[in-house]
């Protein structure tokens, strides 16, 4: 069972990927979690944020659901649990 507070990373890639300019399913995707007050670390080739398994559900739905509707074709998601 986890524990409060408990903390997950997430490592991701959406796509098409436009080298040098991502397009608005990706931006708007990380613009959803940015608004959640998680940092997210973009990447070139994927990208990382942490936050708690509380809310990892919520982040990951925010992340898919603005990437898709903004014209994404595939969605690649990671998390793994922090040991701490």
């Amino acid at each position: 069972m986890a524990t409060m507070g408990t903390e997950v990373i997430v490592e991701f890639t959406i796509e098409p990927f436009n080298e040098g300019a991502p397009g608005q399913h990706v931006t708007l995707a990380v613009g959803a979690v940015e608004a959640m007050g998680i940092d997210v670390e973009f990447g070139p080739f994927g990208s990382t944020f942490v936050t708690t398994i509380e809310i990892v559900g919520s982040a990951v739905a925010a992340l898919t659901d603005t990437a898709y509707t903004n014209g994404a074709t595939h969605v690649s998601v990671h998390i793994e649990r922090i040991e701490n």
